[in-house]
């Protein structure tokens, strides 16, 4: 009999239903573009870069950070969205600290497909928080994840320390 892992806070997120709009199949332009950042898990946003949920996360507070305009290759990206992307690192891994108190970080960009990137038109970086011990035998063996907390309830927690600040 297989095992069941049960993630029944996944069904809100299966069901959502899909904007009518146009859609550039980009979500790095498309949810900025709505005004529905809790829906959209947008956390903040910046003049040229916000920070969204990661809605396929690896952990509890897995953010993303990207530049609002569509550019592929970080030597593409102009001065302005460079400093504030890496301002925005800072502030992810400060609230992260401050909401889920980790003992490290994992930050990191994907630039291509070659090299792992999903959405390879839209650069974007990753912000994971780590924790001691945290790789088991679920995600070893198992290959499962397992994200104790909902995303609603991870982004009220962020919001709240991000408001804070």
């Amino acid at each position: 009999m297989p095992e069941i892992l049960w993630a029944p806070w996944r069904l809100t997120y299966i069901e959502r239903p899909v904007s009518a709009g146009p859609s550039s199949g980009d979500i790095f332009v498309d949810l900025p573009a709505q005004d529905s950042d809790r829906e959209n898990l947008i956390l903040y946003r910046g003049v040229v870069a916000f920070v969204i949920m990661n809605a396929y996360p690896y952990t509890n507070g897995h953010l993303l950070v990207s530049p609002y305009r569509q550019v592929a290759d970080i030597a593409a990206m102009t001065d302005e969205e460079l400093l504030e992307v890496n301002q925005l690192l800072a502030h992810c891994v400060r609230w992260i600290r401050k909401a889920y108190n980790p003992d490290g970080f994992n930050i990191g960009v994907n630039l291509g497909q070659a090299a792992g990137a999903g959405i390879p038109q839209h650069i974007h970086w990753h912000v994971l928080p780590r924790w001691n011990g945290d790789t088991n035998f679920m995600t070893t063996i198992g290959d499962i994840r397992v994200i104790p907390q909902s995303l609603p309830d991870s982004y009220d927690r962020l919001l709240a320390v991000i408001k804070e600040q």
